[in-house]
């Protein structure tokens, strides 16, 4: 993902999650620590042939775990396998980056995502009340130990 991706992503993160969507500035504060040799940060998009952006992800890195910022996939993409790529890219960064665990949180009302971690063997570990705003919906915390084990799940 570079800053040119931006307005495309933005649309889809809209469309996505109207209520809790990240703002540009969120995005362009973890694009700031992507493209330099001490980068914690790795973002992805995937385009259609087109130039249509139909999914993006995000890890952040650092001390040794790693922890999925995003994943957001268009919905006439679901069940495409794409999320399952995207995921998986992102495990390949965390074992770049030395990572020996991977943490993320996932909506409590959203199974799809939940079945697609645990899938990948992440498995719950605890949640957070209240954590997405404004709608106040709880999140799972799930952790998957050593995300060089086994990355291609999908």
């Amino acid at each position: 993902m570079r800053w040119w991706d931006l307005d495309r992503v933005i649309g889809l993160e809209h469309d996505l999650f109207p209520d809790d969507a990240w703002s540009r500035g969120m995005f362009w504060s973890e694009l700031a620590d992507a493209r330099h040799p001490a980068a914690t940060r790795t973002y992805l998009v995937a385009e259609t042939s087109e130039g249509r952006v139909v999914g993006y992800a995000g890890l952040a890195a650092v001390a040794g775990t790693g922890d999925v910022q995003t994943i957001a996939v268009a919905r006439d993409h679901w069940g495409t396998g794409l999320g399952a790529r995207l995921l998986g890219a992102l495990l390949q960064a965390a074992t770049d980056a030395e990572c020996h665990e991977v943490l993320l949180e996932v909506r409590v009302d959203n199974p799809r995502a939940q079945r697609l971690y645990e899938r990948f063997g992440f498995e719950p570990i605890g949640f957070r009340k209240g954590y997405y705003q404004p709608g106040n919906i709880d999140a799972l915390v799930m952790r998957r130990a050593d995300p060089a084990m086994n990355i291609d799940n999908g």
